[in-house]
């Protein structure tokens, strides 16, 4: 039999969290953001959950072939925009909008050749300073772009960099917020300005006739520790179980693992799982939280590249074969939240759902 470590995407979870988006903000059409392989679940397991949304955004051009191929003619959002003059040729094909970021970009837009016109999305750099033009600049950039015989449509994009949580101890939305309005004031186009804790955090300050549903969509919260996926709504989106493969008992003074980092107090049952780094769990992680036939408990010692040990001295039934959730749901129900296990490697859910392995097997699971 195959070694029992899988990853459960859960598609019913994935459109309950879209649906959540749209109840924030009910007047918004909504991007479901699949990039980074749809945050380290597939594209082509998301894709029928993520059906019912208004468009895709990701990264690049060959993630968006994948979405067409998979049936999708709707919109399509390159989100760091071109990288090339020859990107174009490729975004007339696939009809894909594309953000505008540099002054490259414009230059390859104003010389392209072909008999496309493109719905571009200009980004403005508001305080995040990654991409995009400042403001002083975006006018400018607006009417060059209003001018070009490629381009159908400009939409007004930019993202904030503290939507999680406060700015210098003050509104985290703010400052950017009000420089974003009062640039584009006396500029026609709609707009997109919001990422997942914008959505949950903002709804009601904020207008955005595209919002662009990231993290949340996968049952993390964009500002854990203030709030968990249970104050938002949220349902975890993928599963990564295992089970006890081994049992040891220790005695006082008798340690576990590499390094005898952890060393015991007083007699101990542990449990030795089928699940280590080169699975994707994070080897610093010490202390974190798992749930053993749904009971909580924690890791002890340094994670090996195979295998992690967790304690059982307060699961006395649990046994060779028990089921071990590292992550997610549980076959029957309890729930372990992504952060949770996130924060004891003090690391974010997103870099654990984008970590998982090739050698993990992956299962859909429709209901």
């Amino acid at each position: 039999m195959p070694r029992p470590i899988t990853a459960i995407i859960h598609q019913d979870a994935l459109q309950h969290n879209l649906n959540v988006a749209r109840q924030f903000m009910p007047d918004s059409k909504v991007f479901a953001v699949v990039k980074a392989n749809a945050y380290g679940h597939g594209l082509e397991r998301v894709y029928d959950a993520f059906k019912s949304a208004d468009g895709f955004a990701l990264l690049d051009i060959a993630e968006a072939k994948r979405i067409r191929d998979l049936g999708w003619t709707g919109p399509i959002l390159l989100l760091e925009g071109i990288f090339s003059a020859e990107d174009l040729v490729d975004c007339e094909r696939y009809q894909l909008s594309f953000s505008i970021h540099n002054e490259h970009q414009v230059q390859w837009l104003e010389h392209y050749q072909g008999m496309a016109q493109f719905d571009v999305f200009l980004k403005m750099n508001t305080g995040m300073n990654r991409l995009g033009f400042k403001p002083h600049l975006y006018s400018n950039v607006w009417h060059t772009l209003k001018q070009c015989k490629t381009v159908k449509s400009v939409t007004h994009m930019m993202h904030f960099s503290d939507a999680d949580g406060d700015r210098f101890g003050q509104s985290g939305i703010e400052y950017q917020h009000t420089l974003f309005e009062e640039t584009i004031k006396d500029l026609a186009g709609e707009r997109s300005l919001c990422n997942s804790a914008a959505i949950l955090r903002y709804s009601k300050a904020l207008h955005s006739d595209y919002i662009r549903s990231g993290i949340m969509l996968y049952g993390s919260s964009p500002d854990y520790p203030t709030h968990s996926i249970h104050d938002w709504n949220l349902k975890p989106s993928m599963s990564l179980r295992s089970e006890i493969i081994a049992i040891q008992n220790l005695e006082a003074d008798e340690t576990v693992g590499y390094g005898s980092k952890f060393k015991a107090t007083h007699a101990m049952k542990i449990g030795i799982v089928a699940c280590g780094y080169a699975d994707g769990y994070q080897r610093i992680s010490m202390d974190a939280p798992v749930l053993v036939d749904e009971v909580r408990t924690r890791t002890i010692g340094r994670v090996s590249m195979d295998m992690l040990a967790v304690d059982l001295t307060d699961i006395p039934e649990a046994d060779v074969g028990s089921e071990v959730v590292l992550w997610g749901t549980s076959s029957n129900g309890a729930v372990l939240p992504i952060d949770d296990v996130a924060a004891s490697s003090g690391t974010v859910g997103y870099e654990l759902m984008c970590g998982v392995t090739a050698r993990v097997q992956f299962i859909t699971q429709t209901n």
